[in-house]
């Protein structure tokens, strides 16, 4: 088959496990740094940070062992390889399939932002306007929500942006220890079959995938912060 043909194939598992993982990083460090923020140097906090580091110590591939070695080979709850279900026929079986090489790319990405989002919000926490707003007898949730989060956000989801590209990469290496079907499979293909143009062909559209992202996320950087638009 040709080499297009092959990476249409490859370049939506690809983007369907980065973004899963994506998804999982993003929700998850997101609670843990607003938690962490509001309990600023209390037990949360320290626990949190400790996790934060764990996790950003964790090297991928080396939880994409350790996943497979507890989850499959000893308590034999979720498939290591085999082939990829249609999510939409049969999501459950989609997911189980996904979810180890997800988590195995979240946890580093979780570590890294939950920091990113702790920082941040504590600095809009100590904020003038958020003095004010409690004096004025505003209730906490309410600046919180209303003001507080939106501010904050926007380091983290340009950070977050920012990641995607390099989680692709990662996806890349974790989809050839899981033998999932996407890009990391075809450029082993390409060096075990000797296959040059099809090595190329992945390198181009990952590329290109990791600039169509980046504008993306710049678009989303605009909505988030309309202050840029005036600029």
């Amino acid at each position: 088959s040709s080499v297009a043909t092959r990476i249409s194939k490859a370049l939506p598992v690809t983007m369907q496990l980065t973004f899963i993982g994506l998804l999982i990083g993003a929700l998850v460090s997101f609670l843990l740094g607003v938690i962490a923020a509001l309990y600023r140097d209390k037990w949360p906090d320290q626990l949190i940070r400790l996790l934060s580091i764990a996790g950003l110590a964790t090297p991928s591939f080396w939880l994409a062992v350790l996943l497979i070695l507890l989850f499959s080979s000893n308590l034999h709850l979720l498939p290591a390889s085999g082939m990829l279900p249609d999510p939409g026929k049969n999501f459950g079986a989609y997911m189980a399939r996904m979810i180890m090489p997800a988590i195995s790319l979240a946890v580093p990405l979780t570590g890294q932002m939950t920091r990113i989002v702790r920082t941040a919000m504590v600095e809009e926490l100590d904020r003038d306007y958020v003095t004010t707003a409690r004096g004025a007898g505003i209730p906490e949730k309410v600046v919180i929500a209303r003001n507080v989060l939106r501010n904050a956000l926007i380091t983290p989801v340009t950070t977050l942006g920012m990641k995607i590209g390099y989680l692709m990469g990662g996806a890349v290496v974790i989809e050839v220890i899981f033998n999932l079907p996407g890009m990391g499979m075809c450029i082993q293909d390409g060096v075990s079959g000797n296959e040059p143009n099809l090595i190329m062909g992945v390198v181009i559209v990952v590329a290109l995938a990791f600039i169509v992202i980046n504008i993306v996320v710049d678009m989303l950087y605009l909505l988030i912060n309309p202050r840029i638009r005036s600029v």
